[in-house]
């Protein structure tokens, strides 16, 4: 019996040894790849299965009726809006509507914080006395859990507490309570996540700058190459693929921010779309919901591919 299974089974050992480095490896990472694509598929089709049904809750349908795509027509429509606690999309208030708050604040956090992240990189990388205390220093932010995060910049920007809102407010660039604004407290939440995540864009970066060869530098050097040339035509070449994935995670978690909103200025006053996602779920709504979840899924996979075909355009320039 086990003559016959080594026989059965050589054959494959053997088409295996065959196989060159790329199929080799890809060979042996499928089965991690097919369990976190189970894990990762399968409760987004659950809840493209749930958003398809009716959750009215006047009687017109039975809850879990199958209406296919109205729950998306009614949000993306505005006739939704009667129902959730904010608007989905609305250019007439858009600091009201939840797509256009998350857009906002991704799109701006991600542009300074990839900035700014890349610049600390950059500095950190650089040999100076205490630069191991300083890289420690840097990475607190990203370490203290989100929900404190929001309830420091709570207490920062509360009036009876903070002396430094009566200042901005005689400045004009906040109101005198920035919390109940929703125009203030979307710049404060962008504030809070650039500075949670600064840490985090600026260690992948300098994970990337660690892995440049060190003798492009040096005949760069000896060429007469400035600095700023120096970090044009060998840094950021050699970190745009970690600079790419770190703005894609960034990007990702952005899309999502839910928790530093509630324990800062709230879901009342910054509505993102996990906010109306997580209220809507609260009304018992729970398809509604989920086509809210599931439109959001597909704005991010949008904004991925973008990312994606952006890249590949820029590494074929």
């Amino acid at each position: 019996m086990k003559q016959k299974v080594q026989q059965a089974v050589s054959p494959i050992f053997l088409r295996i040894e065959q196989l060159d480095e790329a199929k080799y490896g890809f060979l042996l990472v499928s089965p991690v790849f097919l369990v976190l694509s189970v894990l990762a598929f399968y409760p987004l089709v659950k809840t493209l299965y749930f958003s398809l049904q009716d959750d009215d809750l006047t009687g017109t349908h039975p809850i879990g009726e199958f209406v296919g795509l109205e729950n998306y027509v009614q949000i993306l429509s505005g006739d939704a809006n009667a129902i959730l606690s904010s608007p989905f999309f609305d250019l007439q208030a858009p600091f009201s509507s939840a797509l256009i708050v998350t857009l906002l604040i991704t799109v701006v956090s991600v542009a300074i914080g990839t900035v700014l992240g890349l610049g600390m990189a950059i500095i950190l990388n650089k040999e100076f006395k205490g630069r191991r205390y300083a890289r420690t220093i840097v990475i607190l932010p990203w370490s203290i859990p989100i929900v404190i995060q929001g309830m420091m910049f709570f207490l920062l920007f509360q009036p009876s507490l903070s002396p430094f809102v009566e200042p901005l407010a005689n400045l004009g660039v906040f109101s005198d309570n920035p919390l109940i604004n929703s125009q203030d407290s979307t710049i404060i939440v962008i504030l809070i996540d650039i500075w949670r995540k600064i840490p985090f864009i600026a260690l992948i970066i300098m994970a990337g700058i660690a892995s440049i060869d060190r003798n492009l530098y040096d005949v760069a050097e000896v060429a007469g190459a400035t600095k700023w040339q120096q970090f044009r035509m060998i840094t950021l070449p050699q970190i745009k693929p970690v600079l790419f994935i770190g703005m894609i995670f960034y990007t990702i978690s952005s899309m999502k921010i839910y928790g530093i909103v509630e324990a800062s200025a709230g879901c009342a006053t910054v509505p993102t779309l996990t906010c109306l996602v997580v209220q809507t779920f609260r009304q018992q709504r729970w398809a509604t919901a989920s086509a809210i979840a599931f439109i959001t899924a597909l704005v991010i996979a949008v904004i991925i591919m973008v990312y994606i075909v952006r890249f590949r355009e820029s590494t074929n320039e």
